[in-house]
């Protein structure tokens, strides 16, 4: 469990000043004067240092590491490495005590992960940072699957389905091969894909292309007219001048998964919330501690320019409250 998942993506940080210009304007504007300052020292008012290490979701990834750029513009002491082994290889460093911090697109299972940290005597606290929507892509040149059911979704990617091409779904559509491609099965984003349109978490065709790396999810989609996809929200608008979006119709009408769908929770079943794990331990640490802090201070701002669903005023106030006793 000590070993390193193949393929770990580590971002790291850029140095220290790239960004201390853009993050100026950056944080609440009325109560975050004591913490922002406590982001940009220690105790007894020690410039912070140290390393931060933080592995998990390639979903939630993109949103730390805007806010650890951020941070670092302002605290040059402090290393923050993020990788995107996705949600279950991340638990799997965090339960084993190697990282501070675990991205996740789902919560923690209790069946499997939680006894791992226990026996490891990891504790931690989840917080929510954010909120997304799984995207169902297609090809550009698919004109024809502008909308599908949850029924035709499952159809698809049912464990027993032997669908490959586009006329067994709907009669009306055309004779196309399909191909598809989405996430691992570390990936959170396959566990609450499968678990909402497949009523079981994992239960998936294994007949796909399967990856951690949502971007090898857009490249197969975009290279195949019959292609098809999913993958979070924030990578279609990423790329959603290379690849269409299709309308999930969970029962209410055909919906596009959007901002405000998912913030009014309209788009359903594929809306879900997002959290960090923070180790108990590590949040003891000046440095860690102050870079939590920062990301929900400035949480607005960074799930904006990371392409996220930000949290309602009443969720960021259950996330700081949450927050603020674990790290007393």
């Amino acid at each position: 469990m000590g070993i390193r998942p193949q393929g770990r993506i580590l971002l790291l940080v850029l140095a220290a000043g790239l960004l201390a210009t853009a993050m100026a304007a950056c944080g609440r504007s009325n109560d975050s004067s004591d913490t922002g300052a406590a982001a940009t020292s220690g105790a007894g008012g020690q410039d912070l240092s140290g390393r931060i290490e933080i592995d998990g979701s390639s979903t939630v990834g993109p949103f730390v590491t805007a806010g650890a750029e951020e941070f670092q513009g302002q605290n040059s002491g402090v290393q923050v490495t993020v990788g995107i082994s996705g949600t279950g290889g991340g638990f799997e460093r965090f339960c084993a005590g190697e990282t501070d911090i675990s991205d996740a697109s789902r919560p923690i299972k209790d069946d499997e992960e939680v006894p791992v940290c226990q026996e490891n005597g990891v504790e931690y606290t989840e917080i929510h940072i954010a909120n997304d929507g799984i995207a169902v892509v297609t090809n550009k040149e698919n004109d024809w699957a502008t909308c599908l059911t949850v029924e035709q979704l499952n159809k698809i990617w049912g464990p027993d389905s032997k669908v490959d091409n586009w006329n067994q779904v709907d009669p009306s559509f055309p004779d196309q091969r399909m191909t598809l491609a989405g996430p691992g099965t570390d990936s959170g984003t396959f566990d609450f894909f499968t678990a909402e349109i497949n009523g079981e978490e994992d239960a998936s065709r294994t007949d796909y292309q399967a990856t951690e790396d949502d971007n090898v999810t857009v490249q197969a989609v975009e290279g195949d007219k019959g292609g098809l996809g999913y993958f979070g929200l924030s990578y279609f608008e990423q790329n959603q001048e290379q690849i269409n979006d299709v309308e999930v119709d969970g029962g209410d009408g055909c919906v596009a998964p959007t901002t405000e769908t998912v913030q009014d929770g309209s788009y359903t079943p594929l809306s879900r919330p997002l959290f960090i794990y923070v180790k108990n331990e590590s949040l003891q640490k000046p440095e860690v501690k102050a870079f939590v802090q920062y990301l929900l201070d400035n949480e607005q701002t960074i799930a904006e320019d990371a392409l996220f669903v930000p949290l309602t005023d009443e969720q960021l106030q259950e996330s700081q409250a949450t927050f603020e006793a674990a790290a007393s």
